[in-house]
């Protein structure tokens, strides 16, 4: 399914290939059979941006949007499980689905990092791509609203990807809930967390380096993304592989 192919790319790190894949990708929205009209034109709008706008401006969004904070973390499991150990079963068990349906990782991508986890559905038949996104619905339906209360243009893709499950929320219920959020990317937020982190570090007097913390986390993994293989064909047209290894600034 290529419009998955689409929204991994839109979700990744915004590159210069990202930018010169715009025709594939504006094809791929427009030849979907799926998605309603309303989805179709906001994801358009969507890639112009990604596509017209000064990268520097777009790289500063997009570490504003996913790397500060975990409120709008793209990676699923810490929605579900945080930092508990279920989590790490959990990708465990992702990572065996994949691995048993072609899907090779050759280095440290997290599995539950959302775009990976939409290329991986993109090679896979519609009913079990349906059931993966319902499993997942409300985990899309908070991130929605949270990028789009934080006036993000990020917010369509989980709009798109929901709308893809078949499956409903309250937004009203939803909005409510994050307007009533603390928000977790303020300087104020981002400094208690190197102040706890901190504490704990000095409470395990060096008896591990945790690097866990939610400050830089994504940068830190990105640092050692992989390239990944599919036996399937996938549309690299849209964007190489090699491009989710571009590196952020600080």
């Amino acid at each position: 399914m290529k419009l998955l192919k689409v929204l991994a790319r839109i979700l990744e790190y915004p590159t210069a290939e990202l930018q010169a894949s715009k025709d594939a990708m504006v094809a791929a929205v427009l030849e979907d059979s799926r998605l309603p009209r309303k989805n179709k034109e906001q994801l358009l709008q969507c890639i112009d941006r990604l596509c017209g706008d000064d990268l520097l401006d777009l790289e500063e969004a997009y570490t504003g949007t996913f790397d500060k904070g975990r409120a709008t973390s793209l990676l699923l499991f810490e929605h579900v499980h945080g930092e508990s150990r279920d989590r790490g079963q959990a990708m465990v068990d992702l990572m065996e689905q994949y691995r048993a349906n072609g899907l090779e990782i050759d280095a440290k991508e997290l599995p539950d990092y959302l775009p990976l986890f939409l290329e991986y559905l993109s090679t896979r038949p519609w009913d079990e791509i349906k059931n993966w996104l319902e499993d997942i619905h409300h985990i899309l339906g908070l991130l929605g609203e949270r990028l789009y209360q934080r006036e993000s243009i990020y917010h369509v893709a989980m709009d798109s990807l929901l709308e893809l499950s078949g499956r409903t929320t309250n937004r009203q219920e939803l909005a409510q809930l994050v307007a009533s959020e603390e928000r977790d990317d303020t300087a104020e937020a981002l400094d208690k967390v190197w102040e706890e982190e901190m504490v704990k570090f000095v409470d395990d007097q060096g008896s591990s380096c945790n690097t866990g913390g939610v400050v830089g986390q994504r940068r830190r993994e990105m640092e050692q993304t992989q390239t990944i293989h599919l036996s399937d064909h996938l549309m690299t047209d849209v964007t190489p592989a090699q491009a989710r290894a571009a590196a952020r600034d600080a």
